[in-house]
C-alpha cells in the first residue's frame, strides 16, 4: 500500500508529463492500454499503478520508472513538495468535510508556483512563530461545529438511547454518583478519588484515565458539578465508541483531529445528559417569552435545576438556540481575565452563520472595555458595582455560590463567586446590533473567565425574543479593539488608536507625494 502522499506525488508527474506532450487522456489509454477513468484516477492521486503498468506508463511518457516512483518533484513543482513535506494539508480534517486531498493539490499544482508557495510561506511562518499543531486543529475544530450549526443529531439520540437504558431522570439534577455508579458497574471502571493527590504538577487537572486498569483518577477538589461531568464525558467515550482520545480531562497536548473532535463529542455527550433536550429546550421557550429581562433569575436558576456550571450552560444554549428557535446568527466568546496581568485573551469562540464583530485577535491588542464580557470581568475583580460598566444593580446580578455551604458531600474548597449581566452592544460604523448575554466567573487559580453568548438582533430574533425591548436593558457603542477603534473621547480605552493613527498617518504621505508629482 502506499502512503497518499506517494500517490499525489506519482499522479502530479503523471499530469505534468502527460500535458508537456500534449497527450489527452484518450491517447495515453491507446498507448498503456489502460481505460481513461483509471488513468484519471492516477493523476488524481486515487490510485497507485503495478510494476507492469508503471513500465507501460514511463515508456508512454519517455521517461523512465524510476523517474516516475521516486518522490522527487521537478523544479516546477518544488512548493507543492515542500507543501507535503510539511505534513500540513494531511493534518487538516478535510474528508469530514467531502474535501480530497489529491483534489486540494490539483488546484495547487495547477499554479504551484503561485499557490503552492504562498501555503509553503504559511507553513515556514507557523515554524517561525511555533505555532502548534493545535492551533490548526481547533480552527479546523471550530469551522466543524460551526458548519453543523454546533447541534448533532445523532449525539442527542445517542443521549436520549442511553437514558432510556439507564432509567437516567431528565427534568432534574443527575447526581455525580448515579452516573458514576453505571461508569463501575456497567463499565469496569475503577472511580480513584484524591487520585491526582500525589501529583503537585496535576493539581489543575480534574481527571486522568489510565486506560490499561480502566481507572480513573480524580482531582479531590471537584465539586459535584465538575464530578458529573467528568463521569459523563467517561459515559460518552463509551456510549459513542470513540477510541481515539486523551487522557486528561482537558486537551495538554492534541496529536491528531480526531483525538480534538472526539473529546469535543465526549463533552457534548455530557452536557445533552446532564440537561435533557426536550427538558432544556421547554426551558430556553420559556426564557424567551419573559416580557422583561428579569436580571438575571432563569440563568440563576438554570444553574440550580440541573447542576451545571455556567459554562455547561451556555454550551447547551448555542446547542438549541439555532436548531429549534431560528437563532442561527450568535456568537460565543470565553474570555481569560489574568489577574495578575491584568490582561485578557479570548481563548474560545463560535461563530455561527458568519463571522461575528467580537472575535479574537492574535496581536496582542486590548480588547473593547466596554463590552460586557470584560466590564463585568473588571467588576468582578473590584468586587462592585463601577460606573464605567454601565451593568448596574437593576441590570446585573451578583451571585455567590459557596458550593461547600450548598452541598455537604463536596469536595470543593473554592467559593464560586460569579456575576451574570446583559447589554445591547451596536458596533461602531456598523448596522450591526447584538443582544450579549454574558456570566463572569471568580476562579482559583488568578484566571477569571467571562462567557457571553451575543445574538445578532434580526427578524429572527425580534420574532423570538419578548424582551428584546426592554428598556432597562442598557444599551452600549462598542469596538474591535482600541488600536482599531476611532470611537472619541472614551472613558474606558485601554491603548491609543495606533492602528487608525498609523493609517491616517500613511494617507498624509501619500497625499503630500500626490501633491509633488501632480505638479
Amino acid at each position: 500500500m502506499k502512503s497518499q502522499n506517494n500517490k499525489i506525488i506519482f499522479g502530479l508527474k503523471v499530469r505534468q508529463l502527460r500535458t508537456a506532450q500534449n497527450a489527452s487522456f484518450a491517447l495515453l489509454a491507446e498507448q498503456t492500454g489502460m481505460s481513461v477513468s483509471y488513468l484519471n484516477e492516477i493523476e488524481k492521486g486515487k490510485k497507485y499503478p503495478k510494476d507492469d503498468k508503471i513500465k507501460l506508463l514511463a515508456k508512454a511518457l519517455n521517461t523512465t520508472p524510476e523517474s516516475l516512483i521516486n518522490q522527487t518533484l521537478p523544479k516546477s513543482l518544488a512548493p507543492v513538495e515542500t507543501l507535503l513535506q510539511s505534513n500540513f494539508l494531511n493534518e487538516l480534517p478535510l474528508d469530514l468535510f467531502g474535501i480530497e486531498l489529491s483534489k486540494v493539490v490539483e488546484i495547487i499544482a495547477s499554479a504551484p508556483l503561485r499557490v503552492g508557495a504562498f501555503i509553503s510561506t504559511l507553513v515556514e511562518l507557523s515554524r517561525n512563530y511555533a505555532l502548534r499543531e493545535e492551533n490548526f486543529y481547533f480552527a479546523a475544530l471550530r469551522s466543524y461545529l460551526e458548519l453543523h450549526n454546533n447541534y448533532f443529531e445523532d449525539i442527542e439520540e445517542t443521549v436520549n438511547a442511553f437514558v432510556k437504558q439507564h432509567e437516567i431522570p431528565i427534568n432534574q439534577v443527575i447526581p455525580a454518583g448515579l452516573l458514576g455508579d453505571i461508569l463501575q458497574n456497567k463499565l469496569n471502571y475503577k472511580l480513584v478519588e484524591n487520585g491526582l493527590s500525589e501529583f503537585p504538577e496535576l493539581k489543575n487537572i480534574r481527571s486522568v484515565f489510565v486506560p490499561k486498569s480502566k481507572e480513573l483518577l480524580l482531582n479531590a477538589t471537584l465539586n459535584e458539578q465538575q464530578r458529573a461531568f467528568q463521569f459523563g464525558k467517561e459515559l460518552g467515550f463509551n456510549a459513542l465508541g470513540l477510541k481515539e482520545r486523551a487522557y486528561t480531562s482537558s486537551l495538554l497536548r492534541v496529536k491528531t483531529f480526531d483525538e480534538a473532535l472526539n473529546h469535543f463529542k465526549a463533552g457534548y455527550f455530557s452536557a445533552a445528559l446532564l440537561m435533557n433536550r426536550e427538558a432544556f429546550t421547554h426551558d430556553i421557550e420559556q426564557f424567551l417569552a419573559m416580557e422583561k429581562w428579569d436580571n438575571g433569575a432563569t440563568f440563576e436558576r438554570l444553574i440550580n435545576k440541573y447542576a451545571a456550571t455556567p459554562e455547561m450552560l451556555f454550551q447547551r444554549i448555542t446547542n438549541v438556540l439555532p436548531q429549534f428557535f431560528g437563532l442561527t446568527n450568535l456568537f460565543f466568546l470565553r474570555f481569560i481575565h489574568n489577574l495578575t496581568t491584568d490582561n485578557f485573551e479570548i481563548n474560545k469562540e463560535l461563530h455561527l452563520n458568519q463571522r461575528h464583530h467580537p472575535h479574537g485577535n492574535g496581536l496582542d491588542e486590548h480588547y473593547c472595555r466596554r463590552w460586557i464580557s470584560i466590564s463585568l470581568l473588571q467588576d468582578l475583580k473590584n468586587d462592585v458595582y463601577t460606573e464605567g460598566s454601565r451593568n448596574n444593580r437593576e441590570n446585573a446580578s451578583f451571585l455567590e455560590k459557596n458550593d461547600a455551604k450548598r452541598d455537604k458531600t463536596t469536595h470543593s474548597h473554592v467559593e464560586n463567586d460569579y456575576k451574570i449581566g446583559i447589554q445591547k452592544s451596536r458596533y461602531f460604523q456598523t448596522d450591526d446590533e447584538y443582544m450579549c448575554f454574558t456570566v463572569a466567573r471568580r476562579s482559583s487559580n488568578s484566571r477569571n473567565a467571562s462567557l457571553t453568548i451575543g445574538i445578532l438582533m434580526d427578524d429572527a430574533a425580534k420574532k423570538r425574543i419578548r424582551f428584546l425591548n426592554d428598556v432597562n436593558i442598557p444599551s452600549r457603542e462598542v469596538s474591535t479593539t482600541c488600536e482599531r477603534c476611532a470611537v472619541e473621547n472614551c472613558a474606558e480605552r485601554a491603548s491609543e488608536p495606533l492602528v487608525i493613527q498609523r493609517r491616517e498617518s500613511r494617507s498624509r504621505l501619500n497625499e503630500a507625494l500626490s501633491k509633488i508629482l501632480d505638479k
